[in-house]
Parts: structure tokens; sequence; C-alpha cells
């Protein structure tokens, strides 16, 4: 009775961007050990992931969707002259920004569990 509503859009689509905020910080993290490391390039979410997912979502086939994958950032610069190219200004804006989408979705979540769990038992919400 409770597996439709957890393989409902909202629960499989919020899953796949909590998965893909909890990669991206694992680069972020490495790209930030990284920064000072010769030859090292930043890492980040796989640019194509935000459209797959959207197409997929669109198509309501979210089960088939993409995971979220680390690919070498092609849009960084190299701003060192041994090759580094990590900012250490940007992975902390990236830092704070994948941390906010995370508590959102988050939150996302545990609304629609406690509604569930209201929904269950009978308490009314005022």
């Amino acid at each position: 009775m409770v597996d439709p509503i957890f393989s409902s859009d909202i629960y499989q689509l919020a899953g796949k961007l909590m998965d893909a905020s909890v990669l991206r910080q694992d680069a972020i993290a490495a790209n930030l050990a990284n920064a000072e490391t010769p030859g090292y390039h930043r890492m980040d979410l796989a640019p194509d992931f935000a459209s797959q997912l959207k197409a997929s979502a669109e198509s309501g086939s979210l089960a088939d969707a993409p995971k979220p994958t680390l690919v070498e950032d092609p849009n960084a610069r190299a701003i060192r002259a041994d090759g580094n190219n990590v900012e250490i200004e940007h992975e902390l804006l990236a830092m704070n920004q994948s941390s906010v989408e995370y508590e959102y979705l988050t939150n996302i979540v545990s609304t629609n569990i406690k509604q569930l769990k209201m929904a269950i038992s009978g308490q009314i919400s005022t």
C-alpha cells in the first residue's frame, strides 16, 4: 500500500536530485582537498545530467533516469602554471549552493512523509 507512494514521481525525482547533490558535495570536497595538487583538474557532475533527468521526468520514466556521474569540468580554466584549475572561492560557493539544494530536497521529502504519517494516524493538520 505504501510502495506506490514511494515510487511516485516526486520521491523518485527527489531521490535522484539528492543523489546528485551528495555526489556533487563529494566532488567539491575532492576539489578542495586537491586545490594545491599540480595538474589536478576540477571535477563536477556531468553537465548533461540535468537535461537527461528532465527528459526522463517529462517522459514519465524516472525509474530509467541516469545516475549522476562525475566528470572533469570542461568549463574550468587553468588558473595556475602547473595546470591545476581549482578556484577555492568557486568551490566554496558551489558547496553552499549544493548544501542549500540538499536541505530543500530533504525538507520536501520530510514534509511528504509527515503528511503520510498524519494521514495514516488520522491526525488532522490545522
